[in-house]
């Protein structure tokens, strides 16, 4: 069993930890006082168990990163993005992006199991762009800088799934799903003050092993210069508007771990193309399955076949994976949605990394780069 240097265990597979990790991974939502509170509440695991445990799998990398999540399609405009890449600039590019671009959060390379429509893009990324500014002139600047051929910009029109939950989805069985349909959430911006945007920025930054305590946000709130009063009702006011997510942690679920032990093995996107007007009936069908992690209305153009609903799904075995899938298909044939084409591109090499959102760190950005943040503006309706 893997542990720290002073015997505290550190892998995924201890019983304690699981218990820890099944909820921590998506199960606190919203905006919580003291979050570890609430996973020891919910877990049954004593508190300063919880906090042990949780600051030990951060600092050893079994637990890639502790935050708070924002609803940031309700703060940010953005898109799934896939690159037509030369291969031999493929690698290059996936560094830049994961190491130079602050607003590309998702980098993975994809594949598909024969060539397909769109197979051509192997790399695939998620862009977010602070309010105001342009995600395509942000995508096309990317273009330049990595040498792509082309791109395609898929923004969200409606979510229907968004969470983690690795390990607990370890255990579902195959074609497991909700009694009901998910609920669709659109993706519409909300325009903040100053006093919201500077709470913001002290949820969002990710903690540090010492962090990992009962007082986290006073402490934070604190050397932000906010009265602590101030910061709760602002938080929690935020959390009322709809634009914070769930506090997680997240674990590296692509690489190895502690002892070796992977969370996931398989990351999956899953292409579906309905009718045109069904989209948002289908994606409430795929988006109540309780293998996806990740559900969405995107628009995937020509070239992907006209695909229309997209989601994600992982785990460490790819016909299980692939079960699921058709257990998804099976049901939309039962609902009376038909699919004109469908796909799988399988994730390879990838990282993962919140994208900025805060609209002074796009201005720096743009700065640093020789560009005038001004000419990456949003063009105003009419222009």
């Amino acid at each position: 069993m893997s542990a720290d240097a002073s015997g505290v265990p550190i892998g995924i597979s201890d019983p304690v930890n699981a218990r820890i990790l099944q909820i921590s991974e998506d199960r606190i939502a919203g905006f919580e006082g003291d979050p570890f509170g609430a996973i020891a509440e919910q877990s049954g695991v004593a508190l300063e168990v919880v906090l042990e445990r949780i600051r030990a799998m951060l600092a050893a990398g079994t637990i890639r990163r502790v935050r708070q999540t924002l609803l940031a399609t309700s703060l940010a405009p953005g898109a799934l993005v896939a690159w037509r890449i030369a291969p031999e600039r493929l690698h290059d590019a996936f560094d830049w992006l994961h190491e130079q671009d602050p607003f590309s959060g998702h980098v993975v390379i994809r594949s598909t199991d024969a060539e397909t429509p769109g197979s051509v893009y192997r790399l695939w990324t998620t862009v977010k762009v602070p309010q105001g500014y342009s995600v395509e002139k942000h995508a096309e600047f990317l273009r330049r800088i990595i040498g792509a051929e082309a791109f395609r910009l898929m923004p969200a029109r409606r979510l229907y799934a968004l969470g983690v939950g690795h390990l607990r989805r370890r255990e579902i069985e195959v074609g497991s799903k909700a009694e009901v349909p998910a609920e669709p959430r659109d993706a519409v911006a909300v325009r903040l003050s100053s006093i919201e945007w500077d709470v913001l920025g002290v949820l969002k930054r990710e903690l540090a092993p010492d962090e990992v305590r009962c007082d986290v946000w006073e402490r934070r709130a604190e050397a932000a210069g906010i009265d602590f009063a101030t910061f709760l009702e602002t938080a929690r006011a935020l959390d009322a508007r709809g634009v914070i997510g769930r506090f997680s942690t997240f674990l590296e679920h692509v690489k190895p771990t502690a002892g070796n032990e992977r969370v996931t093995r398989y990351n999956a996107l899953f292409h579906w193309a309905v009718p045109a007007g069904r989209e948002n009936e289908a994606g409430c069908e795929v988006g109540r399955f309780h293998c996806m992690t990740h559900a969405y209305w995107r628009e995937g153009g020509p070239e992907f076949a006209h695909v229309n609903v997209m989601g994600v799904a992982h785990g460490l075995d790819k016909e299980l994976v692939l079960a699921n899938k058709a257990a998804i298909d099976a049901h939309l044939e039962q609902v009376g949605i038909p699919v004109a084409y469908t796909n799988v591109f399988w994730g390879g090499r990838s990282e993962i990394k919140p994208s900025e959102i805060l609209p002074a760190e796009y201005a720096a950005f743009c700065v640093a780069h020789g560009l005038d943040p001004e000419s990456m503006r949003e063009e105003e309706d009419g222009e």
